[in-house]
């Protein structure tokens, strides 16, 4: 039996397994890449011990975390209008005045795809290093043909030379290029008819996305982008209510979307579409928090209505430059009122299926890809009430350790 396919053993170890936190120590069993067992410690046999090697005793485990809304890929950085909002200047004002997004589009085109990997990696690898195994990367800063595979082919690198998952969506409905100011319905003709089908055919893209947002896209020119992604056989999700209720949520419903993101101004309507449709509402606090937003998400109409909540980064440059998904957990409790619980789901099995990766990612379970992290904490609640560095102990992606090291000195 080859070093990939040992039996491994996490010993009297915490787990929390994407739903719930089991309420006695635990053992998990790898077996090359798969989780073979996930058993009380008092049930592993004193010969089934003796096969397995040792790889940690104690500590928490928990599924590895998914980060799933993300615009990792860019070029520059937008610390002046840090500046400015701090002096009251608003998102929208900042982006009227060629600012926002924009901003990052020029200096994005300006880079070369080495240029976009190099300037991306160490943001990839912070989160890399706060336990994340799984990230969807966005484009939407090239707004061009070009430019946005440019931006898809960087993350697919990224994801091929780094230990992680990387799931990649195009957005190039994500605001309205220079070159077609005044031309919003040529844009979406330029998306559905030329830059959608080469990225189809190049098969660079999971998803499609698109800004539904009174300074951005409307309801009408992302219906159409969503017809032609859905005609290619792409799944689609929306960034909606982030501003105004433009009932981007609702269209994207009637579209079977993986998940609607944002969602400050969602409406009852809004939310039924959504728990009719089977969809994720994808929290995303870094954001809210950023922008000093006052109006929160319907939390509590979400939870009545059954909508699962994923949490994620929005890493970006603009209106959430921060790239540590565990910090979005304590967010996601001290702003927008989930329990610890929630908030965990949120970034595990909630995050998965806002990936269409259901069953595949954000779970432990015997059979499963062993992707999963150790933490140096006693309670996975820690997880949301601490903003710390230093607690990932170990990090397993497909039974291989990739962070931290089989700890010596611990006897099972």
């Amino acid at each position: 039996m080859g070093a990939s396919a040992a039996r491994k053993l996490w010993d009297r170890v915490t787990v929390f397994d994407g739903s719930r936190t089991w309420p006695e120590a635990m053992a998990l069993v790898t077996g090359g890449e798969r989780i073979e067992r996930l058993v009380r410690v008092a049930e592993l046999g004193p010969d089934e011990r003796a096969s397995c090697e040792l790889m940690a005793g104690g500590g928490v485990i928990t599924p590895g975390l998914v980060d799933c809304h993300t615009h990792l890929v860019f070029a520059g950085q937008r610390a002046a209008e840090f500046e400015q909002r701090l002096k009251g200047v608003s998102y929208a004002a900042i982006a009227a005045a060629g600012g926002g997004i924009l901003s990052t589009v020029r200096a994005t085109r300006a880079a070369s795809e080495d240029e976009l990997v190099e300037q991306t990696r160490p943001r990839l690898e912070a989160l890399i290093a706060d336990g994340v195994t799984t990230v969807e990367i966005k484009s939407g800063y090239g707004l061009s043909q070009n430019d946005e595979l440019k931006m898809l082919r960087a993350a697919r690198r990224l994801g091929a030379e780094l230990p992680v998952r990387v799931l990649t969506t195009f957005l190039g409905a994500h605001a309205l290029p220079p070159e077609f100011v005044g031309r919003p319905d040529a844009y979406i003709d330029e998306i559905c008819k030329r830059m959608l089908p080469a990225v189809a055919e190049a098969g660079l893209a999971d998803a499609v996305d698109v800004f539904c947002e009174h300074i951005a896209f409307t309801p009408a020119q992302c219906e159409r982008v969503f017809e032609a992604a859905t005609r290619l056989g792409l799944p689609v999700k929306i960034h909606a209510e982030q501003l105004s209720n433009q009932h981007g949520s609702a269209l994207a419903a009637r579209f079977g979307a993986l998940s609607a993101d944002h969602l400050e101004w969602l409406d009852e309507a809004g939310v039924a579409a959504m728990a009719e449709a089977g969809m994720v509402a994808t929290l995303l606090p870094g954001a809210f928090l950023t922008l000093k937003e006052t109006r929160l998400p319907p939390i509590q109409a979400l939870r009545d209505a059954g909508v699962p909540m994923a949490v994620a980064s929005d890493g970006n440059p603009g209106s959430s430059p921060m790239f540590q998904l565990t910090l979005m957990l304590n967010l996601a409790c001290t702003l927008f009122g989930l329990t610890p619980t929630e908030a965990l789901q949120g970034i595990t099995r909630n995050a998965a299926r806002a990936l269409g990766l259901q069953g595949q990612a954000g779970e432990l379970a015997e059979g499963r890809q062993a992707d999963f992290c150790l933490w140096r904490i006693e309670n996975p609640v820690e997880l949301a009430y601490a903003v710390q560095s230093g607690r990932l102990r170990q990090r397993v992606v497909a039974g291989r350790i990739t962070h931290g090291a089989p700890e010596s000195g611990v006897s099972p």
